[in-house]
């Protein structure tokens, strides 16, 4: 591949390398490269089960040592809301007021999720502002017909003059009606935030937002933060980063040759959510939960996230002490109470490591080697539930190119689905991941992982996308979830499914989970 002067100036400007361009160009020729799934991750075979006894006892763990610990919600909420309308723009397109009836419209387009949604429209939270725009900016509204009314009303969602929804970023649309006021999902987050992550009646958030939100984000702060710290008796301290254009990756065409735009420029495109393990590994924190931004529950409900939320605290911190027992004793090599066994059962049992060879029948330095390499890594304890048909990711057990295995959350695209056993293990999986995490980001020292060196660059994957109608290569960084985390210990719990509940689309905000009681 050659570079020409301007593209290299370009390139320098992203803050990357040549050496890193051709690496992604390498990949694009490689092509995507599948995992190997040796087992999905299923109830007593690498997801915990906690009964409500147990659960007290990690809660206890939790509440007894946060006061000495950094605590932070860490929250991905750069994307627009542009795919929630995605329905409704296509009816906005396609719909002819003039010539159409609804019934027909149903008819033609099989959209039943359509109709059920603009039956329903007076359940959603923004529908007061919604109709006081189309009663205002449509003069002939209040005599047209019901089907002419609930197309205006959509138009006063999405366009101007109107609400205009779909340009707002995801974690400022309305989630909730409540008696005296609407909740966004950014003020939804501070709520739950209150109910199990503060100390001292202080709590800590994290936002990474496009640079174009966050005067949005910080004019929202600025109107809620009165009514939420009087209602959680907290005050919050929140934080905002942009993902670092350092991280964008460049698009190719079919022929893995730099896909330029009109100006000839190499053309970038964000790399994706795995983006932001640059974001988390700039933070200061001991423990770091991570949630999206638009899985959320109403008031009513809050006590039970906040529940479970403690429960995987507590659960990570007694794994993590163990960890640094063990890696204290490996490190003084005193092994009077403790025998290595002992540690590689543990390695074994409670974080589902298994070896490429027989880690007992090597010498006892390469034994002390081996388990300080991999307990002394970042943790996870990831919250899983029953799948039940959501798509996305799952937990599954994953063996590396050099033998070792380990639990991984891995996407339907990582896996071979031509490979008749792959697509059979895959097949077996259970349950799906809800991006339920807590994070450990510090070491037995308490010194700060760099986390950029327990990524896996392999599980970067290739999508099909256009540009002006052409057809391009676009590169995805190992996501943050997946391969952004592969290297760290990862431990399975079981949540209840009613901890996940997200909106990704703007019907999901009809459900009853999402009409505040």
């Amino acid at each position: 591949m050659k570079f020409s002067q301007k593209d290299i100036a370009q390139i320098q400007e992203k803050g990357l390398s040549l050496k890193e361009i051709e690496d992604q160009i390498a990949i694009f020729k490689r092509g995507n490269k599948a995992v190997k799934i040796l087992a999905a991750a299923t109830l007593g075979n690498g997801i915990s089960q906690v009964d409500n006894k147990q659960a007290d006892k990690f809660i206890c763990i939790f509440e007894d040592l946060k006061n000495n610990l950094k605590l932070l919600n860490f929250i991905p909420a750069s994307g627009a809301a542009t795919r929630m309308f995605k329905e409704l723009y296509v009816f906005v397109e396609n719909f002819d007021p003039d010539k159409d009836s609804l019934q027909e419209y149903f008819r033609r387009n099989e959209t039943k999720k359509l109709e059920h949604f603009l039956s329903e429209l007076h359940k959603l939270p923004f529908y007061e502002e919604t109709l006081s725009s189309a009663i205002k900016n449509f003069p002939e509204f209040k005599n047209s017909s019901a089907d002419i009314q609930k197309y205006y009303l959509v138009r006063s969602m999405l366009f101007k003059p109107g609400l205009e929804l779909g340009n707002f970023p995801k974690g400022l649309v309305p989630f909730h009606r409540y008696k005296d006021f609407t909740a966004t999902a950014f003020e939804e987050h501070l709520y739950e935030t209150g109910t199990y992550a503060e100390k001292n009646n202080k709590a800590n958030l994290h936002f990474t937002v496009s640079k174009e939100h966050l005067d949005k984000f910080k004019r929202e702060y600025d109107e809620i933060r009165s009514r939420v710290e009087e209602q959680t008796g907290t005050t919050f301290q929140i934080g905002f980063s942009f993902q670092d254009s350092k991280t964008d990756t460049i698009a190719v065409d079919p022929s893995n040759v730099f896909f330029r735009s009109s100006s000839e420029e190499i053309f970038f495109r964000p790399g994706g959510h795995g983006a932001l393990i640059e974001n988390l590994n700039n933070l200061d924190a001991d423990l770091v939960f991570i949630k999206n931004i638009d899985n959320l529950v109403t008031a009513s409900n809050r006590k039970e996230v906040a529940f479970y939320k403690k429960m995987l605290a507590g659960y990570l911190l007694k794994v993590q002490q163990e960890c640094f027992y063990y890696l204290e004793i490996l490190d003084a090599q005193d092994f009077s109470e403790t025998s290595l066994q002992q540690i590689i059962q543990f390695s074994k049992d409670q974080l589902s490591l298994s070896f490429s060879n027989d880690v007992e029948s090597v010498s006892e330095v390469k034994q002390i080697h081996k388990l300080k390499q991999l307990l002394n890594r970042p943790l996870r304890v990831c919250g899983m539930v029953k799948n039940e048909g959501e798509p996305g990711g799952g937990p599954f057990l994953v063996e590396f190119e050099n033998g070792d295995s380990s639990l991984q959350i891995i996407e339907g695209a990582q896996i071979d689905s031509k490979n008749p056993q792959q697509k059979e293990i895959a097949q077996n999986s259970t349950h799906f991941n809800p991006v339920d995490l807590v994070c450990g980001l510090k070491d037995y020292k308490g010194e700060k992982f760099d986390l950029n060196k327990f990524v896996d660059p392999e599980m970067s994957f290739i999508t099909s996308k256009t540009k002006d109608g052409k057809a391009l290569k676009a590169l995805e960084l190992p996501g943050l979830w997946n391969g952004a985390m592969a290297k760290w210990n990862t431990v399975f719990v079981e949540v209840p499914v009613s901890t996940f509940n997200p909106v990704k689309t703007i019907g999901d905000l009809l459900k009853s989970s999402h009409q505040p009681k």
